[in-house]
C-alpha cells in the first residue's frame, strides 16, 4: 500500500504523470503528454564507447593518476611493477641463504676412474664462509687439505668462478685463481662455467692439456642439495653433492686465511 493510503500508481495522462489503480500492485510512469511526432528521432550514427580517459591510462599502469589542470596529471600511489632477478643474482642470493654454514658431502660422479683419487675415503664439506655484496667464498675442505676455496662473483655479464688453491702455509699454488665465466643467462638453480683464456693458458704452460676444455657447473636447491660439477667433451665427469638439510659444525679456516671473527 502507497504512503497516503491511496491504490498504486498506474500511467495517467494528467500533469502529474502518474495515477493509482487499485487493481495493481505496483507503480508505472504515465504516458508522455506529446505525441510520436514531437518525439526526438534516434540518432543514426550513435557514439562508440568514450575514449579512455587519462586516468583510465594511469590505472592500467598500475597507479592512480587524477587531473589537476590543463597542464597534465598528477600521479598518487603510482608504482613500478614488479621485476624478477636475473639467474645470475638469484643463484647467488640461493647461495647465500646459507651463509655461514657448513655441509657434508659426497662423490656422486667420478668418471672415468682415477688412478690417484685424492677424494677416495675423504670426508667432503663445503662452508659457505664469506658473503660480500656480487661475491662469496666457500672452502671446499677434502678431509684434512683446506687448500680450496671457490670464489663466485658477479661480472657484468653473469658470473665467474675462480678456484683459489692455497698451500699449508697459505702462499699461493702454482695452478691457483683457474676458472670461467658465464656464456648464457643460467638459472636460478644452475651456473655453467667455460674455461677462460687466462686459465687456458695457465693449464697449457703448466702441462694440464686436458684441462683446456674444462667446463664448471654448479647447482643449487635451497634448503635441500649442492652439487659441484667439472665435465671435458672427452667424458670427464666429477660431481660432488652436499646435503643443505643437515648443516654441520663449520671447519677450520682454509689455508691463507685468517679466522672469522
Amino acid at each position: 500500500m502507497a504512503a497516503g493510503g491511496g491504490g498504486p500508481l498506474v500511467p495517467s495522462h494528467g500533469p502529474q504523470g502518474w495515477r493509482r489503480d487499485p487493481r495493481q500492485g505496483g507503480c508505472e510512469p504515465a504516458a508522455s503528454t506529446e505525441g510520436p511526432a514531437h518525439r526526438p528521432a534516434p540518432d543514426p550514427h550513435p557514439a562508440g564507447p568514450p575514449a579512455p580517459t587519462a586516468r583510465d591510462t594511469a590505472r592500467t599502469r598500475g597507479c592512480e593518476a587524477f587531473l589537476t589542470n590543463d597542464l597534465g596529471l598528477r600521479h598518487r600511489g603510482c608504482r613500478e611493477p614488479a621485476v624478477a632477478p636475473l639467474p645470475a643474482d638469484a643463484f647467488l642470493a640461493a647461495i647465500a641463504e646459507h651463509c655461514g654454514q657448513a655441509f657434508a658431502g659426497r662423490v656422486v660422479a667420478n668418471q672415468p676412474v682415477q688412478e690417484e683419487d685424492p677424494f677416495a675415503g675423504e670426508i667432503l664439506v663445503m662452508h659457505v664462509r664469506e658473503c660480500a655484496e656480487g661475491e662469496l667464498k666457500i672452502p671446499f675442505h677434502v678431509g684434512r687439505d683446506r687448500s680450496r676455496t671457490w670464489v663466485l662473483t658477479r661480472t657484468a655479464g653473469g658470473l665467474r668462478l675462480a678456484h683459489d688453491h692455497r698451500h699449508e702455509d697459505g702462499s699461493a699454488d702454482a695452478i691457483t685463481l683457474y676458472g670461467g665465466e658465464t656464456a648464457t643467462a643460467g638459472t636460478a638453480r644452475r651456473q655453467e662455467f667455460p674455461v677462460d683464456a687466462d686459465s687456458i693458458a695457465l693449464f697449457e704452460r703448466e702441462g694440464l692439456g686436458a684441462s683446456v676444455t674444462n667446463v664448471w657447473a654448479m647447482e643449487i636447491d635451497p634448503g635441500e642439495r649442492f652439487l659441484y660439477e667439472l665435465a671435458r667433451p672427452g667424458g670427464r665427469l666429477f660431481q660432488a653433492e652436499f646435503d643443505l638439510t643437515s648443516p654441520v659444525d663449520p671447519p677450520p679456516a682454509p689455508w691463507g686465511q685468517p679466522p672469522l671473527e
